[in-house]
């Protein structure tokens, strides 16, 4: 029988206030095995570690538990207090009386009860410990960015300036995201295609990174250093070595009456086109939808005027498939479909507009060339009503219960820069809360009340009505508790932000956790905010969370830096818990194979003794320990229970559940 001691951990008071920690080390120290017992009040602390390595040398002992918090906070720190001491650190077994007990309960008793059982099912399961050794694997030197925006941008060229090679991946025809559609930035009120088109042609120019645009990631195998991805570069029927960006064949493309998903369908495009100016890289790409020759085999103008010769008609899919160390998610954000939010009457009047359609209406690359006319007449308006928080801190199904972050600002940036260009307007916000937490941001939304005379007024707009060529707003004003009648030029809505539709299939694709909302789910929120709970895959930007732009740098860079630790290993010290399969209990029914996520488990033939002398052969399972992450789902699948798992076998998961019933 193992020597075991036991460590209960006072935490300051989120343990020690509702349980009763000195009793728990009494009760515990009496369990058969336990010779050595105590409680301490951080048991984290260097004087705790200090207590454990000398309980551990002084009692020889061969077995640890430590009654604490969370196993994801603190099960490195006290393992590597273990080894320190000379025991193997897989002798360590964690009782999380935090999370699972102290936080969850009221009543010190009930509390207290619980907290000793816990100890007792770990001390169960440390007697059926053994040690293990961890292995160890090399890391492949390249990183891989999902998203090509403002985040996965920096991301690359931080990752980049570090030597490092990496792939960008971006899915439309050109990188830059929703920063590309923006026209100025608050609080500064720069040009948001001044400060981004220099990051673009950067990455594009800097020999560490390649751009696949137009492409998207189809799949990912393997494990953290040794990722295995396979990228769709989909057919542009350009080609994209040739193309000089001369733009002879968007001029002539006699296909004009093409939506502009650009400017969020404000005008049109060719069947041919390049989204941008400042496009990177500024190839020109065929929309398959829209191109007469792709559909009937009629037309061919572009080829023709082409003198580069990079037209291609024939052009398919592409596949390339390339190893990762590490891979950084991306994906950046949407505004929500306001199909649900009639009231408003945004698909009742082209004067109904969200907050990203009026910034493409403001911005001088935009369908009106900079100058705000209202889309149903092209004329001036002179009275704007914003409605803030429009799906945003929705109690209803159709909208998003948490704070969208930027709308309060952008609102406020739109409010001043039209008053400032157009002093003939008059602008209404109307609000629920602002928002200002940023840096200068409360002294910004301040200037645009006191400023430029931009009339907020806290409420909410209950119904918009086209009549007559205005937009009859009613609302109402909470603080002077009176109804609002305004009749409105235009109404902008602050739409919510939600994640890109493609974050759910990708977080699928890389075994990675999402929240209820679609947004990428960190490590731990304060101490691992750009680590996902799947090694090797890293956060950033909006994908995790609503963020603004210096937000959003900001976590690029501390993606990048974590990616950078990884990449600078030769080798990582793989998880010792990992599968094993008894190949006399295994029938080779590969239930196991199927169910593995990380393609860990294979099959070959064996021989193994029959009857009579006889060599019988048999197809069983083996498990590669460098690719197996120690999941478990394996061995619930085994029909025959031949799978276990090292550290977590069944039969110390049965002790643990006997010391729990007894």
């Amino acid at each position: 029988m193992q020597k075991i001691g036991v460590f209960v951990c006072w935490c300051g008071t989120n343990i020690a206030a509702t349980v009763d920690v000195k009793a728990v080390a009494e009760a515990l120290g009496k369990e058969p095995g336990v010779v050595f017992a105590t409680d301490y009040q951080y048991m984290c602390s260097q004087a705790g570690q200090d207590m454990i390595r000398d309980a551990i040398q002084e009692h020889n002992l061969g077995g640890v538990v430590i009654c604490s918090c969370s196993p994801r906070m603190h099960e490195t720190t006290f393992r590597k207090t273990a080894e320190k001491a000379g025991l193997n650190p897989y002798m360590v077994e964690i009782a999380n009386i935090r999370e699972q007990c102290s936080w969850i309960h009221k009543d010190m008793p009930t509390a207290t009860e619980k907290a000793i059982i816990l100890g007792r099912a770990a001390i169960a399961k440390v007697h059926l410990n053994a040690p293990l050794t961890a292995g160890e694997s090399p890391v492949t030197k390249r990183a891989l960015v999902i998203g090509g925006g403002i985040a996965g941008i920096q991301t690359a060229l931080d990752i980049a300036d570090a030597g490092f090679p990496v792939d960008i991946v971006e899915k439309k025809p050109t990188i830059g995201g929703k920063m590309t559609q923006i026209d100025k930035t608050f609080p500064t009120l720069d040009c948001a295609a001044c400060i981004l088109t220099p990051k673009m042609v950067e990455a594009a120019q800097n020999e560490n990174i390649r751009i696949f645009s137009y492409s998207e990631v189809d799949s990912v195998k393997g494990f953290v250093g040794n990722f295995h991805a396979t990228i769709r570069r989909k057919a542009r029927y350009v080609k994209e070595d040739v193309c000089t960006g001369c733009g002879l064949c968007t001029e002539k493309c006699p296909q004009k009456k093409v939506p502009n998903e650009f400017n969020l369908g404000l005008d049109n495009r060719r069947a041919i086109y390049i989204p941008f100016a400042q496009a990177v890289p500024k190839v020109a790409t065929i929309d398959p939808n829209y191109c007469t020759m792709l559909k009937s085999g009629k037309c061919g103008v572009c080829a023709k005027v082409c003198t580069a010769g990079a037209i291609d008609y024939k052009q398919q899919d592409e596949f390339i498939e390339e190893d990762y160390g590490a891979i950084v998610v991306a994906t950046g954000f949407n505004p929500i479909k306001l199909d649900r939010y009639d009231e408003y009457a945004y698909s009742q009047s082209p004067d109904v507009v969200t907050s990203l359609e009026f910034e493409r209406l403001m911005n001088a690359a935009g369908p009106t060339a900079g100058t705000l006319l209202r889309p149903s007449d092209g004329e001036h308006p002179h009275t704007l009503v914003f409605v803030q928080c429009v799906g945003s801190r929705e109690t209803r199904d159709c909208g998003k219960p948490y704070c969208s972050k930027i709308c309060c600002m952008y609102t406020a940036k739109h409010a001043m820069l039209c008053r400032e260009k157009y002093p003939d307007t008059e602008v209404y916000v109307f609000y629920i809360d602002v928002r200002t937490p940023g840096k200068n941001f409360d002294e910004f939304y301040r200037r645009a009340v006191e400023e430029y005379g931009v009339h907020y007024i806290k409420g909410m707009v209950g119904k918009v009505v086209p009549e007559n060529g205005k937009l009859k707003v009613q609302a109402s004003d909470l603080l002077s508790n009176e109804q609002i009648h305004i009749d409105a030029d235009m109404v902008i809505l602050a739409a919510a932000i939600e994640p890109d539709e493609s974050a759910r299939s990708i977080a699928t694709m890389l075994t990675a956790s999402m929240d209820t909302n679609d947004f990428f789910t960190e490590a731990h929120p304060k101490l691992r905010p750009v680590e996902s709970p799947t090694a090797g895959i890293f956060l950033s930007g909006v994908c995790q969370g609503p963020k603004d732009i210096p937000e959003t740098v900001a976590q690029a860079g501390a993606a990048a830096s974590k990616v950078i630790g990884l990449l600078a290993k030769d080798h990582l010290m793989c998880n010792p818990c990992v599968a094993e399969a008894n190949e006399l209990m295994c029938n080779g029914c590969s239930s196991c194979e199927k169910v593995c996520p990380y393609g860990a488990i294979t099959y070959s033939d064996k021989e193994f003794p029959g009857p009579n002398r006889t060599r019988v052969l048999r197809r069983v399972a083996s498990v590669n320990p460098a690719v197996c992450q120690g999941c478990g789902a394996c061995t619930v699948a085994c029909p025959s229970g031949a799978m276990d798992l090292k550290g977590f076998s069944t039969s110390q998961i049965m002790a643990e559940v006997d010391a729990i019933c007894k």
